[in-house]
Order: C-alpha cells, then sequence, then structure tokens
C-alpha cells in the first residue's frame, strides 16, 4: 500500500535560497499561464491551450529535486514543467507564437514544447504515450552509465491506459532510473477520477510491479520537493523506479474551451485556499525568512520577465514556406 508523504525537512533547514527560488519558478509558472490565456483569447496566438494554472507545486517540487542534466518527460499540458526545468520563458512565449526563435522552432506550439539543451523530451500529447519512452530514455542512461535520472510526468487519466501498465512494468523489471510522477487533479478531461478507479490511490498501484509507491500533498512544493528528493536518490543509486503520485488541483478548465461547470464550486474554493504560491509566502513570512519588499522585488521582476518575453515573441520572424521541410527524412527514391 502507498504511504501519504509530508515535508520532511524544516524551512530553515532548507534556507533562504531555496525557498525564495521554489516561490520565484511557481509564481513565474503561474504568471506565464495566465498571460497566455490572454494570448490565446485574443487571438495572438493560434491552436489551444491545457492550463496548468494551480498545479505548478508539483512541478516545481520535482524539478528542483533534478540535476540539471537529469531528463523529464511531459504531456499536453507541460509549461508548467517547461519553466520548472528552466527552459527560457522566451523561447516558449515564442513557441507559443509559432517563431523561429521558439524553443521548438515553432513546430511544437503549446502541446508539444521541451528543449534538448535543458533535457526535457518535447512534450508528447497523446495521453500516456511519454510513459513508456520515459523507460526507453533511462535505459538509455543505464547503457551510457551515466547516472542521470528521468522524471516523467503524466495525470490521473494517464494511469488508465496501458502504455501506463507497460512503461511501469518494464522500468520495474529492469531497474531503471525513473521517477513515475501522477499528476492526480481529479478529473480526467471532466470525468471524476472516482468513476475509473476502485483503489483509493493511484500509488497503491505500484505494488504490482514491485516498486514504491507514495503519495503527496501536490498542493505543498516542499513535500513534493521531498519525495521527490527520496526517489531520485534510490532510482541514481541502481534501486529503480518510484510511483509518486500528487494530489493536486487545476484551477480552470481542462482546455480553452472547458468552463469546468461539472466541478462543484465549494471543491473548487477549497483547493484556492491551498494555492501553493500563497501558502508557501505565508510560511516564509511567519517564519520571517524573508519580508514583504522581497517578495514584491520577485513579483515584479517576475511580471517583467514575461512582459519581456511576450515583447521578443512578437518581434521574431515567422519560418519560412520552406521551413516546413527541414528536418524531415526523405528516403532513397521517394
Amino acid at each position: 500500500m502507498s504511504k501519504k508523504k509530508t515535508a520532511t525537512i524544516t524551512l530553515k533547514q532548507r534556507g533562504k535560497e531555496q525557498l525564495m527560488g521554489m516561490y520565484r519558478m511557481m509564481l513565474l509558472a503561474r504568471r506565464f499561464e495566465e498571460r497566455a490565456n490572454l494570448l490565446f483569447v485574443n487571438s495572438e496566438v493560434p491552436g489551444t491551450v491545457h492550463l496548468y494554472t494551480g498545479q505548478e507545486a508539483v512541478a516545481v517540487g520535482v524539478c528542483s529535486a533534478l540535476r540539471p542534466d537529469d531528463y523529464i518527460t511531459s504531456t499536453h499540458r507541460p509549461h508548467g514543467h517547461a519553466v520548472a526545468k528552466g527552459i527560457p520563458v522566451r523561447q516558449l512565449i515564442a513557441e507559443l507564437f509559432a517563431r523561429t526563435t521558439g524553443c521548438c522552432g515553432g513546430y511544437g506550439g503549446s502541446m508539444h514544447m521541451g528543449s534538448m539543451e535543458y533535457n526535457m523530451l518535447p512534450a508528447i500529447a497523446i495521453v500516456g504515450g511519454n510513459i513508456p519512452i520515459a523507460a526507453g530514455l533511462a535505459l538509455a542512461c543505464k547503457r551510457l552509465k551515466n547516472d542521470r535520472v528521468v522524471a516523467c510526468f503524466f495525470g490521473d487519466g494517464a494511469s488508465n491506459e496501458g502504455a501506463f501498465h507497460e512503461g511501469v512494468n518494464m522500468a520495474a523489471i529492469w531497474d531503471l532510473s525513473v521517477v513515475y510522477v501522477c499528476e492526480n487533479n481529479l478529473y480526467g478531461a471532466s470525468t471524476h477520477v472516482s468513476r475509473v478507479m476502485k483503489v483509493k490511490h493511484i500509488s497503491d498501484r505500484a505494488a504490482a510491479y514491485g516498486i514504491p509507491g507514495v503519495t503527496v500533498d501536490g498542493m505543498d512544493v516542499l513535500a513534493v520537493h521531498d519525495a521527490v528528493a527520496e526517489a531520485v536518490l534510490r532510482a541514481r543509486s541502481g534501486g529503480g523506479p518510484t510511483l509518486v503520485e500528487c494530489e493536486t488541483y487545476r484551477f480552470v478548465g481542462h482546455s480553452r474551451t472547458d468552463p469546468g461547470l461539472y466541478r462543484p464550486k465549494e471543491e473548487l474554493e477549497h483547493f484556492k485556499s491551498l494555492d501553493s504560491i500563497n501558502c508557501l509566502r505565508a510560511k516564509v513570512l511567519d517564519a520571517k525568512l524573508a519580508n514583504e519588499g522581497e517578495f514584491k522585488a520577485i513579483d515584479e521582476s517576475v511580471e517583467n520577465e514575461i512582459d519581456d518575453a511576450i515583447e521578443f515573441a512578437r518581434q521574431s520572424p515567422h519560418p519560412l514556406p520552406e521551413d516546413c521541410l527541414k528536418n524531415v527524412f526523405v528516403g532513397e527514391g521517394v
């Protein structure tokens, strides 16, 4: 059975630098989503968008427990993961605008963000599609003996896909260095998780593969960090994968056109009261590790960074028509 994890290190033991860094990164991810939503609503960028608003503690908690050379794989909701992995916001916004300066050169857009320079595979929009790929990536790391770890993000809905069972089982039998991070936000699109599984926690499923499964408060960045740090240590030392279920919540609908009316108003209000950004700020202030002026400076720097990224994207060049032939392999005789 899974064991509920909580934060294991005190605020003072973590130090001010780590705490303020986590706060800034979560706020950057939040403001990114808010501005991205406006850009889509105003038809300034093409396509659709799946916002990460509310789940920032998971991305930041996980990525802060990784080394820069560790990998992550992502989903159709990748913006928060990309921000937390350190991909410059300029590149991410430019990707939304489909400009050549985007992290994928404008080829990927919202659902396929990534950068091999920052060890984030371009995100895979197929639900559960990144789970076996994470196992393959970890197998490559094992063969290369480079002791890197792969953090694989996916939602509660993906845990019911065949790719989940196949990918996790493969990682388990080969003791691969994967940390499977299930972001359980209670809804697969509009379907509540209680309607599609009998077990209490998704992490309980780890027992079927002989690996540890833990459930953690996904609205608490410190608890997520500590649980993932333990799983990363296990993976890096050759102990194999861990399934970490982060109980979180998205404050917005599944996608741009979803008003989220299937969710009780009281449920949404409850989780908004647990907002990870506000809670961390309050904890740090209560512990007198920082003051309001320092937080205000971070708030302003984040706003400036987003403003700068949007202007950079607007001024960046569009791809040329012939660019559609780049990165395409044409076999002999075709």
